[in-house]
């Protein structure tokens, strides 16, 4: 497989929320959010999943994502959707913020219930995305929401995380650090700020016009579509009123 293959196969983007921060302390996860890329476009195949732990959370866990133990009171457990979700992600190259935490977790709830799927690098490749921004930004904050403001990246309409919900920022961050935007910028004269580490570059004044692709159908349908996903766990999205 070329490079150019593996950038243009399937990625899962995937993030979890937990009941606490240790799988050693018994904590499970609570939800489950995944976003599916297809040569680097988002599509409206999310995979989307509460669950009912079969413990209490703790209070610091409850402040971060605010799902509460009586939400989750009719939810099914890990062990009744693992095929369904292992289906799901097969085969996928897994993007992940701070990777090691969710891959723990959900191997974690693999072995607990039984499953005949053994762990999750089994059956998936799995890309760090807080060690990619940690080599391209080296020594800066590399948080999702400081990578949000630093590739204008909006997340403005997320009051507490959610597994799905951050999962479509991710998508968002991830493509931005690897889309090779940075050489577009132009730097006003005499400004001399570091754009918080963004490497500003001029352009030659003898350079080839910038060639402009519009959308074709295709393009324009899956544009609406995520619109409307973000509409839909947003409860709005602004681009709809952008003419």
């Amino acid at each position: 497989m070329t490079e150019t293959d593996a950038e243009n196969g399937r990625k899962i983007v995937l993030d979890t929320e937990t009941t606490g921060l240790e799988t050693s302390d018994g904590h499970r996860i609570i939800e489950i959010g995944c976003v599916e890329m297809v040569a680097r476009r988002v599509n409206s195949n999310d995979y989307h999943q509460y669950l009912q732990p079969d413990r209490e959370i703790d209070a610091e866990a409850l402040q971060v994502h605010g799902i509460t133990p009586e939400f989750l009171a009719d939810k099914p457990r890990f062990a009744d959707i693992v095929d369904d979700f292992m289906n799901y992600i097969k085969g996928a190259e897994l993007i992940i913020h701070n990777a090691p935490f969710d891959i723990g977790f959900l191997n974690y709830e693999l072995k607990l219930a039984n499953s005949k799927w053994g762990c999750i690098e089994d059956h998936c490749t799995v890309l760090d995305s807080l060690v990619l921004a940690r080599e391209k930004y080296p020594g800066q904050r590399n948080s999702l929401d400081a990578l949000c403001k630093r590739l204008a990246v909006n997340n403005t309409h997320r009051q507490l995380h959610g597994a799905l919900l951050d999962s479509q920022i991710l998508a968002d961050v991830y493509l931005a650090m690897t889309g090779g935007q940075e050489s577009l910028a132009l730097r006003v004269e005499g400004d001399d700020s570091n754009h918080d580490g963004l490497q500003i570059r001029r352009l030659a004044a003898d350079r080839s016009a910038v060639k402009v692709l519009l959308a074709n159908d295709d393009e324009i349908v899956a544009h609406n579509e995520r619109l409307r996903a973000i509409e839909k766990q947003a409860g709005q999205c602004l681009w709809h009123n952008i003419h």
